[in-house]
């Protein structure tokens, strides 16, 4: 006998919550980047900011737990 967590059912939900967080995650992230003063990506790319990429970094880590725990 297969344990529950095995069941197509479980695997199907587990993944479209996943696909579903990581799309909430990313869609944050694009409007956090929209409503910033300055470029995310070029300032921290192109500029070498390592402070602002901490920044960024503890902003995505943030909007990560909050996802995580409105699916939970």
């Amino acid at each position: 006998m297969k344990p529950e967590w095995m069941s197509l059912l479980a695997i199907g939900g587990t993944t479209l919550y996943a696909l579903l967080g990581v799309l909430i995650f990313w869609i944050s992230f694009i409007i956090v980047d929209k409503i910033s003063p300055y470029k995310l990506w070029e300032e921290i790319v192109e500029h070498r900011n390592l402070a602002l990429a901490i920044v960024v970094a503890a902003k995505g880590i943030a909007i990560g737990l909050i996802v995580a725990a409105a699916i939970h």
